[in-house]
């Protein structure tokens, strides 16, 4: 037996770039929203392919004002995966909206597409479908179901007047730097929140981000209505204010206090230029876990289908109904083009009970290997049960949850990291099995 060994979940990947970087911020003076955090905003926009990029505290936040934004509030409903975080649908709540939850499809972490059409009323005003892992959900088969209710859709604000379905708002909290068909999260939903938290791939310690498509409306309007919401409703921020004799500002509404520092923003502009060296790391664990795990009787997500030929920000973003199928030089045929962010690495139980599942978490914590659960589905927190969500009214997100496991995956894992984890896994699942543990 290998000596046991200490595997965090997640740690920040932290080099002498990022120190460095944010060294530079502080001795600048400059510690609040300034000009680290625009420029943050600009590589991110120019990362993802988005129009614009708003920077948040939070992605919460990010979502939250986005509803806001659009004029979402008391009597109208925002639908979202019951298979989720809470965040996803806690800012409906704050903004007074009514949730409405949709079950996954059967065997899968993303929302049944096929139910998700008889959700929709005339006064839904959005959905917020949920990236997994880091691979985006399917985007066609999304707006294909809104598009089929187009005719209930009823716009009641100047922003939900520029779009002719429901909206979509995109909880990407762990895609970024994921593609589908050529196109990258952030550049495919109307709407796309990122996270920039502490156990994200790209981290700010805390931090967020909006990203928009182009549209009809007016993007840096829009943009200067994110800055108002993120500091009070205040005219000017701290920047503004810098230049000779401005001083003077209004408040235009009671706003929030939801802004980006720019020790966040310098935190994440080194962690954006090594990004694609990270995202290229992640795939190779992924692929070194799904290969040690190969013989075993359990079922992996699937990070990266037919392997992409990278970011195209020049087709369409309407052309949703062929964009994530590419064709297939070798045999003709059209299969699925993707990459995830390899954000997460969900494995699945097939024919395991909860009760076997945790009992394995708990023979690799007992190896020293912290292993993870995502999602609890939201009708079994007292929050949702309270709003008056049943889980017997989801199924396969119950089904979903209760034999999934999430193993540790990051950047600072070495290959035999790796080797290690996926040893102790299967010598824990075996001996749960003898055990006749099911």
């Amino acid at each position: 037996m290998t000596e046991q060994r200490r595997i965090s979940f997640s740690p920040p990947d932290i080099t002498q770039a990022e120190i460095d970087e944010v060294t530079e911020a502080l001795r600048s003076g400059w510690i609040t929203t300034g000009p680290k955090t625009k420029e943050f905003e600009r590589e991110l926009a120019a990362f993802t392919g988005a129009a614009r990029v708003a920077a948040f505290n939070s992605a919460t936040a990010a979502l939250e004002c986005a509803l806001r934004a659009l004029g979402v509030g008391p009597g109208d409903e925002v639908i979202t995966s019951a298979y989720t975080y809470t965040a996803s649908c806690s800012v409906i709540c704050h903004v007074g909206a009514t949730p409405v939850l949709c079950d996954t499809a059967p065997d899968s972490y993303e929302m049944d597409y096929d139910a998700l059409a008889s959700l929709v009323t005339e006064r839904t005003k959005a959905v917020i479908p949920v990236d997994i892992a880091g691979r985006m959900v399917d985007y066609d088969r999304l707006f294909a179901a809104l598009e089929s209710v187009r005719n209930l859709w009823q716009p009641a604000s100047d922003l939900q007047r520029a779009f002719d379905r429901v909206v979509v708002l995109a909880d990407a909290a762990h895609s970024l730097g994921a593609t589908a068909g050529g196109r990258a999260s952030g550049s495919v939903a109307d709407f796309t929140a990122f996270s920039f938290h502490a156990v994200k791939n790209l981290t700010t310690a805390e931090g967020g981000a909006l990203a928009w498509r182009a549209g009809a409306f007016d993007s840096e309007a829009l943009y200067r209505e994110f800055m108002l919401m993120s500091l009070h409703g205040q005219t000017k921020d701290a920047l503004s204010k810098t230049q000779a004799g401005a001083w003077e500002y209004d408040i235009a509404y009671p706003g929030w206090k939801c802004n980006m520092t720019d020790l966040q923003a310098a935190l994440g502009l080194a962690q954006l230029r090594r990004y694609p060296a990270l995202l290229a790391r992640r795939r190779e664990l992924v692929e070194r876990y799904e290969a040690g795990l190969a013989d075993l009787a359990v079922d992996v997500l699937q990070h990266y289908g037919n392997d992409t030929a990278g970011i195209d920000t020049t087709r369409s973003p309407e052309a949703t109904s062929s964009a994530s199928t590419e064709l297939n030089s070798e045999d003709g045929t059209h299969e699925p083009i993707f990459a995830s962010s390899g954000h997460l690495m969900l494995v699945r139980l097939p024919g395991k009970s909860s009760t076997f599942r945790n009992a394995l978490i708990e023979r690799l914590a007992g190896d020293g290997v912290s292993a993870n659960v995502h999602y609890k589905p939201l009708p079994l927190l007292t929050a949702y049960r309270d709003l008056g969500f049943d889980i017997a009214d989801f199924p396969n997100a119950l089904a979903q949850f209760e034999n999934e496991v999430t193993l540790p995956l990051h950047t600072l894992l070495a290959d035999d990291d790796v080797s290690y984890v996926t040893a102790v896994f299967i010598r824990a699942y075996a001996a749960l099995e003898a055990e006749g543990i099911h």
